[in-house]
């Protein structure tokens, strides 16, 4: 008995070591965010944001549409800032042209 009463349990937080990553100043990383919206049948649009705000989203959106066949529009979104959405389902594509 005297070993069950010297095993006290600690609390165990899952999300400190995210809650330490916030506090720190700068050392939150960036994300692109590729996501796909399903239209009406068939169709789907695939939207990029997260993009660096240095980085010219009308010369990104026209390579894209060159290289994948593809419509597509620069939306100001008043939470998100500028997102890039293109016609069909983009994703692998998009996330293999930002990584090369």
């Amino acid at each position: 008995m005297s070993e069950l009463d010297a095993q006290i349990p600690t609390t165990f937080d899952p999300f400190a070591e995210a809650n330490a990553e916030d506090s720190g100043a700068g050392s939150s990383k960036e994300y692109v965010h590729i996501r796909i919206q399903q239209r009406n049948g068939r169709k789907s649009l695939t939207t990029v944001q997260g993009l660096k705000k240095e980085f010219s989203y009308n010369k990104i959106l026209k390579d894209l549409k060159k290289e994948f066949c593809c419509n597509g529009t620069v939306v100001q979104d008043p939470e998100q800032g500028q997102v890039i959405q293109l016609q069909g389902d983009q994703r692998k594509n998009v996330s293999t042209f930002l990584v090369q």
